[in-house]
């Protein structure tokens, strides 16, 4: 059967994983460790900190906290000895707090210290940093530590004490503010200097994590994380959405952050154009988003107006331009992710329609038009969106942008509209659609994202009728690289109303290619996809994991297939379980000893199963019947 219209690319072409566009990270923190020695500070070592900028930490001082440190480490979490430890360690940081905060190492065990402090001392280490603030601020290490003091507040804030006037328990006269006073204050004094924080390398860290202090919502993109664990192609993939930890704070809080992120109107250009202050821009918006709609709306009205009204370009809205630099376009990608739907669907009409093809080709337009497609949420914005932008799917493929087409099967999951459709372009643009023989290979294509004569090696001459699918071809060869982004892509898919075709061609993957399927860090979420799709019913399940069979061992001593065997595991029937168990049993010892295989066999209670069957199943049986009632529950 002759294939329609081919494409102009070349059907050997194998489909870039997507394009990089790095992103800063911060540096790492170390814990440092030291020998046991009694805990005592040598009489030098409480030295006064210095007159000048740099205050001196001696290394006998550094060595006495780093002792304390291990020891409130090594000590009971509760108990009259232990507050007492803190009590002790922390008076001695706070006559030496700026010392430690701007040393390296000093820095690092302070950061630690801080999350043991109760809320006395750490007023009392706040305020010595505040008094010091650009300094500190803006200081390589003692910016991490006023970082850690303001994370504190979720812990703190609101506790008994706070409630009490803090008085020194030297007998001075002064009293110490609250914590809110403190936290409020130093918002005041980033406020009055606000451009110079948020444009230095530094003082932006304090500036987003004040901003999300004051919001009472912690966003994991700016909670420490490991650095440089990620593989690049991790690194490539789409921007989803993050799960923020929200926490109570007083209406004083709200009111301040309403009042801060006001400074960003006054010099609205420099956090458009800045890459550093744009990204105190990029928190703002996403934390007033959650508290403070209104005004984030008002704040976005005013950074598209700003942007509308610049010089003209010669294809379409001025707006283009700033969605082909390096820094605004990220600022406007948050502003597309909180856009309400109505101001979302004017912006589209105003400044993206006839423009999306030529931003899906563009190296960096394509990441906010992505973004563009994440917030669709109305078969009113995503009909027009999908007309226009579906003819190019094969041409973002083969420029390397395959997020692009992500984010639009993503759409159409969401919205629910154009999914058959959307899959038959993703067959052709996989060159898999004709012969319809072809179509049962679409998840390793899909997967890998790789053409069909790329996957398969094939030589397939322009004008020259496409080759039927050869089974035999399709078994002997093993499962290809599954990619972050293919993986992403079979998960949307997956999650349609009609995923038939889908689990037709995971039905058709061998036993060995299946294994390979789930051992794979990407595609292990593929399986997990089948296991929790509402669309797949348990019968099309049951066909897919089949070819399971024979590989649990496998699949039990692999990191990632374990995870996968377990998913399998809590849904199996009573009878199901018995043959899992039966062949897990086969090569018990083996599981025993494998750092993964242990678990599974934990999981499984092998042991049970092979000196007690009856007992086995009759606890079995009784967790099948749990399920059951839990899950007449939640359908009720």
């Amino acid at each position: 059967m002759a294939l329609g219209p081919r494409s102009p690319h070349k059907a050997g072409r194998r489909f870039p994983a997507g394009s990089k566009r790095g992103r800063g990270a911060k540096g790492s923190g170390r814990s440092a460790s030291g020998r046991q020695r009694p805990l005592s500070l040598p009489p030098e070592g409480r030295s006064e900190p210095a007159v000048d900028s740099h205050p001196h930490l001696s290394p006998e001082a550094l060595g006495y906290f780093r002792r304390a440190l291990t020891a409130l480490k090594e000590a009971p979490e509760t108990g009259e000895e232990r507050e007492l430890m803190v009590q002790n360690v922390l008076k001695e940081v706070e006559a030496q707090a700026l010392a430690l905060a701007t040393n390296r190492t000093g820095s690092e065990m302070l950061q630690e210290l801080l999350g043991f402090s109760p809320l006395k001392p750490l007023c009392r280490v706040l305020a010595v940093l505040r008094s010091n603030l650009r300094f500190v601020a803006c200081h390589r290490c003692g910016v991490h530590v006023l970082q850690s003091a303001l994370l504190q507040l979720p812990r703190l804030l609101g506790s008994p004490a706070e409630e009490e006037e803090v008085v020194e328990e030297d007998g001075k006269d002064d009293p110490l503010d609250t914590l809110e006073e403190l936290v409020l204050g130093l918002a005041s004094e980033v406020c009055d200097d606000f451009l110079f924080y948020c444009g230095d390398t530094h003082g932006s860290f304090v500036v987003r994590t004040l901003l999300q202090v004051l919001g009472g919502t912690l966003l994991e993109s700016e909670r420490a994380r490991p650095r440089g664990s990620q593989s690049p192609e991790a690194r490539r993939a789409p921007t989803r959405e993050c799960k923020p930890a929200d926490f109570e704070v007083p209406e004083s809080f709200l009111n301040c952050l309403q009042s801060l992120s006001s400074c960003f109107l006054k010099d609205i250009a420099v956090f458009i154009t800045d890459k550093i202050s744009s990204f105190c821009f990029q928190v703002a918006l996403q934390i007033l988003h959650r508290k403070l709609p209104q005004f984030c709306a008002h704040l976005c009205t005013a950074v598209i107006d700003y942007l509308s009204n610049r010089n003209s370009s010669a294809d379409g809205s001025p707006l283009l331009l700033f969605l082909r630099d390096q820094t605004s376009s990220r600022l406007l990608e948050q502003v597309l992710l909180v856009l309400e739907p109505p101001r979302l669907q004017s912006l589209f009409e105003d400044h993206f329609q006839g423009q999306l093809q030529t931003l899906a080709a563009h190296p960096i337009a394509n990441f906010p038009l992505q973004r563009l497609l994440d917030a669709i949420t109305t078969s009113e914005l995503l009909s027009p969106v999908f007309e226009e932008l579906s003819p190019a799917l094969e041409a973002a493929l083969a420029q390397g942008h395959p997020g692009v087409v992500i984010a639009l099967v993503g759409a159409c999951r969401r919205v629910g509209t154009h999914q058959a459709q959307i899959l038959q372009l993703l067959l052709e643009a996989f060159h898999c659609a004709e012969p319809s023989s072809r179509q049962v290979a679409c998840v390793p294509l899909f997967a890998t994202l790789m053409a069909y004569e790329v996957y398969y090696g094939l030589v397939d001459e322009e004008g020259s009728v496409p080759a039927e699918h050869q089974v035999e071809m399709a078994t002997a060869r093993a499962l290809g690289e599954v990619t972050v982004l293919g993986s992403l892509l079979l998960q949307h898919l997956l999650h349609f109303s009609t995923p038939g075709l889908l689990l037709q061609s995971l039905g058709a993957l061998t036993g060995p290619q299946l294994l390979t399927l789930a051992q794979s860090p990407a595609g292990s979420h593929v399986l997990d996809a089948v296991l929790t799709s509402p669309s797949v019913t348990r019968k099309q399940r049951r066909r897919v994991l089949k070819a399971l069979k024979g590989q649990y061992v496998a699949l039990a001593c692999s990191r990632h297939g374990s995870r996968v065997l377990d998913a399998i595991w809590g849904g199996a029937t009573l009878g199901a379980r018995k043959e899992i168990a039966a062949e897990l049993g086969e090569r018990d010892q083996e599981l025993i000893k494998d750092p993964f295989g242990h678990h599974v066999a934990r999981n499984v209670a092998l042991t049970t199963f092979l000196k007690r069957r009856e007992a086995w199943e009759q606890q079995q049986g009784a967790v099948a019947k749990r399920r059951r009632i839990l899950n007449s529950i939640l359908e009720d």
